[in-house]
């Protein structure tokens, strides 16, 4: 099917903001939203969370995005219209809207609520969407989503500081328990204190794990130990310090984006240790296989959750009073904020407040 432009022939008028080249510049930029169909929940944005892989997206650094793109995938708001077979949602209550927004539904990974494992999972900004449209994200005023993909936002949990938590937050909930880092009394490392590190301290301490921020910067200490409530902190580039604590965990959820040794990551790792790598940098990193084999250790990856683990996420989230450190910004601040976080100058998610700043 052609692809349409802006959705033309979609009759709901939307406005947000768009990249409409590789400079990742955006600006306001009218389009269309699909009729509220019989499965699908609208509802009015109030906050967006602001994610490095927007970053990537607007200046097309992975070589998919189709522009103009509207980025956007930590989604906050208020439902306004429900279809006539929607179960899950009334008017008025809070959704949220995380990474993805489809997928093929007939798929092993689908039949095991891994939606987010399908082939065909389709992208909540720049995917393709079934009728052929591209999707267009979060930094608009309103949006229309397929029931299924979108969350239950319990009351007492806030629209701002929880809106990372649909992308940020599942992308380390769901490691912690796949691969059974999950357990009270467990002692588990975090590599990096950004985005994702600072949101996974939080749960693993929720869960009862040990836990300790392995950084290269020994700045990130004071911030580790004394406002996140880490138990102990690592500077990765003091070999005493990596020494003294090699065989002291249980497990390692490794957040870092950017190229980085993985072999003394490895060696703190007790035998039938885990290493599990959720950031993506951009090369291939060199895989030492002897302290694998030595140790029976596993590196392993994982990519956000399926719906039913994400609905989860936010609840534990809630119960817990989990929400990401965020920085709320108006919307016509969005160019500065991807310019600072190009430079890691954020602690540790922009959020913008869609509702009240996103003027027409």
């Amino acid at each position: 099917m052609a692809e349409k432009s802006h959705q033309e022939g979609y009759p709901t008028k939307a406005f947000g903001w768009a990249a409409r080249d590789q400079s990742g510049v955006l600006s306001p930029f009218n389009f269309s939203r699909r009729a509220t169909g019989e499965k699908d929940v609208a509802f009015k944005v109030l906050f967006c969370g602001v994610c490095h892989t927007d970053l990537h997206m607007i200046k097309n650094e992975w070589g998919i995005s189709s522009y103009p793109v509207v980025p956007g995938h930590e989604i906050m708001g208020q439902v306004t219209a429900v279809g006539s077979k929607v179960e899950k949602f009334k008017v008025g209550d809070k959704v949220g809207v995380g990474y993805m927004v489809g997928s093929c539904h007939s798929c092993d990974s689908c039949h095991n609520d891994l939606e987010n494992y399908c082939p065909d999972m389709i992208l909540t900004s720049g995917g393709k969407y079934h009728d052929g449209t591209t999707t267009y994200g979060g930094f608009s005023d309103i949006m229309v989503a397929d029931e299924h993909y979108a969350v239950r936002i319990p009351e007492n949990l806030p629209l701002d500081s929880g809106a990372p938590l649909l992308c940020a937050g599942i992308t380390v909930y769901s490691p912690l328990r796949f691969y059974g880092l999950d357990k009270p009394g467990m002692h588990v490392g975090v590599v990096g204190l950004g985005g994702l590190g600072h949101v996974a301290v939080k749960f693993a301490k929720a869960m009862g794990l040990k836990v300790t921020v392995i950084s290269t910067s020994l700045k990130k200490k004071e911030e580790a130990l004394e406002h996140l409530g880490a138990h102990s902190f690592l500077v990765s580039r003091d070999p005493d310090q990596m020494q003294a604590a090699i065989g002291t965990m249980d497990g390692i959820i490794d957040t870092v984006s950017a190229a980085h040794p993985l072999f003394p990551l490895i060696g703190l790792l007790k035998t039938q240790g885990k290493l599990v790598l959720v950031g993506a940098p951009p090369k291939p990193l060199e895989l030492p296989v002897f302290p694998l084999i030595m140790g029976r250790k596993i590196v392993g990856g994982s990519s956000i959750g399926g719906m039913k683990e994400t609905q989860e996420m936010i609840d534990f989230a809630a119960e817990n009073n989990i929400t990401a450190d965020v920085e709320v910004i108006p919307m016509d601040y969005v160019n500065t904020a991807f310019e600072r976080l190009a430079k890691a100058d954020v602690r540790y998610r922009f959020v913008i407040d869609v509702g009240n700043t996103l003027k027409i």
